[in-house]
C-alpha cells in the first residue's frame, strides 16, 4: 500500500513540472516572436532612418543595425559636470554660415615706418654721454638719450641770460627787451631744450656746458651709429627708436590672388609664435611693381600691437578667404579627421554624446562647410572633441567610426 502511494505522489509531480516547463516555453516563444515583431533597423551615422527590415541607409550606403538600448549605450558617452568643466567642452548650434576656400600667402612683420622717429643733433658739439648704448631696448618718452657739449649751446645760454637781465633791468621802460627775450628763449627751443630746462636755466642763471637731451617718443632703440666722445656736425643722426604700437604686414600677391583683396579689408593672420591667437589687420596699401619678370603687388596692412606681443622681424600667414557661399557649417574645431573620414560629436541630452560621420566641403580659417550628417539646429561639441574622442576610445576599447565610412 505504502509502495502504490510513493508512485502515485511521483507521477503527480512528473506531470506538473512538464504542464509548467511547456508553458514556460511558449511564454518565452510568444515574447520572442513578440520581439521580432517590433525590431527596427536603423543607420549608425543617421539616426533618424529607421526601416522594420535590415538593409542599407538611403543617406550613406551603410548597412543598418537593430536598434536596441544597448547599441545606443555602447554609441553614447556621458560626462559628469566636473568633467566638462575640465575638458573645457563647449558647443554650438550647426547653422547657415559664410564659408569660402582659403588662400595662404606668407608675409612678414616690419616697422611701421609712419612711426619711426630720427634723432639727430640740432648743433654741433662732442658727444659726452650715451644714456642708451645697446640696440632692442625701449625708450619712453622724455627719457635721457644723450648729453652734448656744444659751443654754440654755450652762446646761446648767454644770449638768454642776457636778455633776461635786460627784461629785469629795463623791461617797464622799454617793451622791446621783452620781445627779445622771447626770441632767445624760442631758439633753445628751436635747438631741443625743453621748456623745463630753460626754466631751470632762468632759476639759477648758471651757464650749462653739457645738456642733456631727452626722447621725443616712445619705442624701441634700433640704430645707434655714434659713440661717447665722438665729435659731430649738425644734423648727425644719433639714434633711430621705432614706435610698435602699430606694425606693418607685408605680403607679396601674385596676379591670380590681387581680386581677393581691396585697399580697407580686415584680412587674418596668423604669426609665428601666437598660433593659438589668430590676429586681424586693416589693409592700408597694395602698390604693383615687377619683381623677377614676374608682376606681384606689395600689400600692406596697420596691425594694432598695443600690448608690445609682436616685433618687428616676426614672420606671418595672411589667410585669403575668397569664393563663399552661405552653407551649413561648424567651427573647424568641431570637426575630428582621421583616415575613415571625419565626424563630429552631437549632443543628444543632457552631458551625453554621440560620434556621427559627416561630409565636408568648403573650409576656411573659422569654419568648415557641412554637406552630409547634420541638419541646422543640432548641438555639436566645439572645444574638447578630441577630448571626447579619447574618452570613446578607453570607454569602447576601439576607434567609434570603425567600420563606418561613407559610401562615395
Amino acid at each position: 500500500m505504502r509502495s502504490f502511494i510513493y508512485i502515485v505522489i511521483v507521477t503527480l509531480i512528473a506531470s506538473a513540472c512538464g504542464k509548467n516547463e511547456a508553458t514556460h516555453n511558449e511564454t518565452e516563444h510568444d515574447h520572442a516572436h513578440e520581439t521580432s515583431a517590433t525590431a527596427k533597423y536603423t543607420c549608425p551615422m543617421h539616426p533618424q532612418v529607421i526601416k522594420d527590415s535590415p538593409g542599407t541607409c538611403p543617406v550613406c550606403g551603410m548597412d543598418l543595425v537593430a536598434a536596441s538600448s544597448a547599441h545606443a549605450s555602447a554609441s553614447n558617452i556621458m560626462l559628469t559636470n566636473s568633467q566638462i568643466r575640465l575638458a573645457n567642452i563647449t558647443t554650438q548650434k550647426a547653422g547657415m554660415h559664410s564659408v569660402g576656400e582659403t588662400s595662404i600667402v606668407h608675409a612678414r612683420i616690419v616697422a611701421n615706418e609712419e612711426k619711426t622717429e630720427i634723432i639727430s643733433s640740432r648743433a654741433a658739439g662732442r658727444i659726452e654721454h650715451l644714456f642708451i648704448k645697446e640696440t632692442g631696448r625701449s625708450v619712453k618718452q622724455g627719457e635721457p638719450l644723450y648729453e652734448l657739449y656744444s659751443e654754440n649751446l654755450l652762446t646761446l645760454q648767454r644770449e638768454y641770460l642776457l636778455a633776461k637781465e635786460q627784461f629785469e633791468t629795463l623791461g617797464k621802460q622799454e617793451p622791446r627787451y621783452e620781445s627779445f627775450l622771447k626770441a632767445s628763449e624760442r631758439k633753445l627751443l628751436l635747438y631741443g631744450l625743453t621748456s623745463k630746462q630753460i626754466a631751470q636755466l632762468s632759476n639759477s642763471k648758471s651757464i650749462q656746458p653739457r645738456i642733456t637731451f631727452l626722447a621725443p617718443a616712445s619705442g624701441i632703440v634700433t640704430e645707434i651709429p655714434v659713440t661717447e666722445g665722438q665729435y659731430i656736425a649738425e644734423g648727425s643722426v644719433l639714434y633711430r627708436i621705432e614706435n610698435i604700437d602699430k606694425l606693418w604686414v607685408e605680403a607679396e600677391l601674385y596676379p591670380n590672388e590681387t581680386a581677393f583683396i581691396k585697399t580697407g579689408d580686415k584680412i587674418s593672420l596668423r604669426i609665428s609664435g601666437f598660433e593659438t591667437e589668430p590676429a586681424e589687420a586693416t589693409v592700408t596699401f597694395l602698390s604693383p611693381e615687377y619683381k623677377g619678370n614676374t608682376q606681384v603687388t606689395i600689400v600692406r596692412a596697420v596691425l594694432d600691437n598695443a600690448q608690445h606681443h609682436y616685433t618687428p622681424g616676426l614672420q606671418a600667414q595672411v589667410m585669403l578667404n575668397h569664393s563663399s557661399k552661405e552653407s551649413l557649417a561648424v567651427p573647424v574645431d568641431a570637426v575630428i579627421r582621421s583616415e575613415k573620414g571625419a565626424h563630429v560629436y552631437i549632443q543628444n541630452g543632457r552631458n551625453t554624446f554621440q560620434p556621427r560621420m559627416v561630409k565636408t566641403g568648403l573650409e576656411d580659417f573659422n569654419m568648415v562647410e557641412i554637406t552630409d550628417g547634420l541638419q541646422a539646429g543640432d548641438t555639436v561639441a566645439v572645444t574638447g572633441a578630441y577630448l571626447l574622442y579619447s574618452e570613446m576610445i578607453l570607454k569602447n576599447g576601439i576607434d567609434p567610426m570603425a567600420g563606418h565610412q561613407h559610401a562615395h
